[in-house]
């Protein structure tokens, strides 16, 4: 499997990881985030969450500030949109994507997945994609009782170590969460592990995007975006 980096051997400067919910980002690409930051040491990180209220939104900081600890810079943005209404609030919604536009110049975007069956998610992505047209956007998948985890085309494979801290990150700072029967770490840790087996990662273990559309650049410094 051939790996591909930024082009010119640039390391990577800027990324923006869009999530609608509190947990999402450290599910969906918590291993792949920790491992940028280390990998990149000046890489500045602009964390957003769309919709958390009272103890989600304490949750959605404090688990941002524990994965983004090694980040160059760090930028943390959580909003109070109702959870579940996100299209029946899209207007303002789609404010905050332009907002964002005018402040953030990222490298690279991680958000949802087109293809979630969750409202918020399908809306957080279709605006990804609607205000970050010149960036490269890979989407990120949160497995639940809908049934809706895809075909991944992207693969990041992590460390053991790296799996180990996303889980307890996970088990330990989203209280909210626990009462909920898909809402499990080792559910979490099976779903690295196939997509490990599926690039065969050295770990055994690896988070998997969607990536919908790359440029291919040929010749020196063009290795991929």
């Amino acid at each position: 499997m051939l790996p591909l980096g930024f082009g010119g051997g640039s390391p990577l400067g800027r990324l923006l990881a869009i999530g609608a919910h509190s947990d999402d980002l450290e599910i969906g690409c918590g291993g792949t985030v920790l491992a940028l930051t280390r990998a990149n040491p000046g890489l500045a990180v602009h964390w957003v969450v769309l919709a958390a209220h009272g103890e989600r939104a304490v949750e959605a900081r404090q688990g941002a500030e524990t994965l983004l600890a090694d980040a160059g810079e760090r930028s943390v943005e959580v909003h109070e949109f109702r959870d579940g209404y996100l299209p029946h609030t899209a207007a303002e919604v789609k404010d905050t994507f332009e907002d964002l536009k005018a402040r953030v110049a990222p490298h690279l975007v991680l958000t949802h997945t087109r293809d979630d069956l969750h409202q918020d998610h399908r809306l957080v992505c279709e605006l990804t994609w609607n205000t970050f047209r010149d960036n490269v956007i890979l989407e990120y998948e949160i497995p639940k009782w809908d049934g809706d985890v895809g075909r991944p085309n992207f693969y990041v494979p992590l460390e053991e170590s790296v799996v180990q801290e996303k889980l307890e990150l996970l088990g330990g700072h989203f209280d909210t969460q626990r009462g909920k029967d898909w809402y499990d770490v080792e559910m979490f840790r099976g779903l690295m592990r196939i997509r490990g087996m599926e690039c065969r990662a050295q770990s055994g273990y690896a988070e998997a995007f969607v990536a919908r559309k790359l440029s291919l650049l040929p010749g020196p410094g063009g290795a991929g975006s």
